[in-house]
């Protein structure tokens, strides 16, 4: 049986994760109490119909007033069923006030805390999740995400077979635009050739084949590639070998539209050639 837990910040972006999941075939719950899990576990895999063979959960501080002990429960379940895997969701703090502002909700923490502010409960929030962030198989950060490419990460992790151990990730990405917080390793490719200055390729991505050809027909990118995968090749199964679910790695130029796409595309072909569970996403590109 595979068993999602989806858990993290308020206003990250846990239901929108969890109807995703819904649509494509898990069984999903949202805020149940951590002291629950095992009773639904075990319901669900004892259960005949087959739409329990894939559960989702969402636990969070909503129903969780203990929270040490939401922490400890959590940890607990995990080590107790192989199977589970955790998926953590983290925004900048400055975002996740941002959109509770707009959708004008209360914060889940807002009654429990002193001065009731935003502020204080999503920094209050963020401490407490840190013995269960560090717990999680996934991190999906998603200050820069949009809903599109939110679902498309979570399509891309649970959708295909999770039976291989790891998932490589490759995020193409801007450094204008900010550092992805959910990398694992990052990658800067601002010292290869830029496409932006030649005319006909400024308005182009690295998904065309003009730009992907003028990036790596250079010697100094085919040198930059080789060492890099040079190094990731010994890197990754390292990274296997200590229990990494899925693996993250930035790729980075400037505006995250040239350089970095195409550096990333080559480093997916590679790793799926060698038999890795790949998922490629291109962060910055439509920006």
């Amino acid at each position: 049986m595979e068993f999602v837990i989806i858990t993290g910040m308020s206003g990250a972006g846990k239901t929108s994760a969890l109807h995703v999941l819904e649509d494509i075939g898990y069984y999903c719950v949202d805020n149940i109490p951590a002291t629950l899990l095992s009773t639904l576990y075990s319901l669900c895999s004892s259960s005949s119909d087959a739409g329990m063979s894939r559960v989702a959960v969402v636990v969070d501080v909503r129903g969780n007033e203990n929270y040490k002990m939401m922490n400890s429960e959590i940890e607990r379940f995990k080590q107790s069923h192989s199977e589970v895997k955790i998926l953590f969701f983290d925004a900048k703090t400055d975002l996740i006030i941002m959109r509770y502002k707009e959708t004008r909700r209360k914060h889940p923490l807002a009654d429990r805390l002193k001065d009731g502010s935003v502020s204080e409960a999503v920094e209050f929030e963020k401490a407490l999740l840190v013995p269960v962030k560090k717990l999680a198989d996934y991190t999906i950060d998603t200050t820069y995400m949009s809903n599109k490419q939110l679902r498309e990460r979570v399509t891309s992790l649970f959708l295909e077979d999770t039976s291989q151990a790891l998932t490589l990730t490759f995020m193409s990405f801007g450094f204008k635009y900010g550092i992805p917080l959910e990398a694992d390793l990052i990658i800067d490719v601002r010292c290869l050739p830029n496409p932006f200055y030649i005319p006909e390729l400024k308005p182009l991505t690295g998904l065309d084949e003009a730009v992907k050809n003028y990036v790596l027909g250079s010697g100094e990118t085919q040198e930059f590639v080789w060492r890099t995968l040079y190094w990731l090749d010994f890197s990754v199964p390292l990274y296997r070998k200590e229990g990494k679910s899925e693996l993250v790695v930035g790729i980075g130029c400037t505006g995250g539209k040239h350089r970095s796409v195409t550096v990333a595309n080559e480093f997916e072909e590679h790793f799926q050639k060698l038999g890795y569970r790949c998922v490629i996403q291109h962060r910055d590109i439509a920006k």
